[in-house]
């Protein structure tokens, strides 16, 4: 009658760790799946800002003849952020573009004409708002980051993580460089 008792009671134990090991499992694809989702929210908005680059060079190009170093290095971090392949790499390229950007919008205030400019000024503007929509998409990504890795830390979903090789994923985050104004001298 005991060992029936306790029988039951394993049997019930390893139905419940089973489960539980099962749902957790399901969980961790959910937001590992949001976490792509959002890293791919993010890919969208940077490749629609890659794609306004060269159109901002044209027309700053008409005006702006002499400033062909702040325009090559606008090009130059566009290519490099188009290129980068993991997290770390593009976060770091995108720094640099966003500072190459700061220093062209920078040097078109030197020029009534361009900043009077109808394709200059919807440029500016499109680019603003897709300025805007990677930062909604970076916090969603790294949101859903935050969640996942939760998962992978805290015990005792840390278990099945270590199981089935989920790995903490990183952050997209700003570089200091990107946080500062830019420096224009003439």
């Amino acid at each position: 009658m005991i060992l029936g008792a306790i029988g039951a009671a394993l049997v019930v134990l390893l139905v419940f760790l089973i489960s539980w090991s099962i749902m957790a499992y399901n969980n961790f694809v959910r937001t590992d799946a949001l976490a792509q989702e959002g890293w791919s929210g993010v890919d969208v908005q940077l490749k629609r800002r890659y794609d306004l680059i060269p159109n901002l060079v044209a027309v700053v190009k008409q005006y702006a003849t002499h400033e062909k170093e702040t325009l090559e290095r606008v090009i130059s971090m566009r290519s490099i952020s188009a290129g980068a392949t993991d997290i770390n790499q593009i976060a770091k390229a995108e720094a640099g573009l966003t500072q190459a950007l700061k220093t062209l919008f920078a040097v078109a205030e030197s020029y009534p004409d361009l900043k009077a400019n109808q394709n200059f000024l919807s440029l500016q503007k499109d680019l603003g708002d897709i300025e805007h929509e990677v930062q909604l998409a970076r916090r969603y990504y790294n949101g859903a980051v935050r969640n996942y890795n939760v998962l992978v830390d805290v015990f005792p979903s840390n278990m099945i993580a270590k199981f089935a090789s989920f790995q903490r994923r990183p952050y997209f985050e700003m570089e200091d460089g990107e946080r500062q104004a830019p420096r224009v001298q003439f």
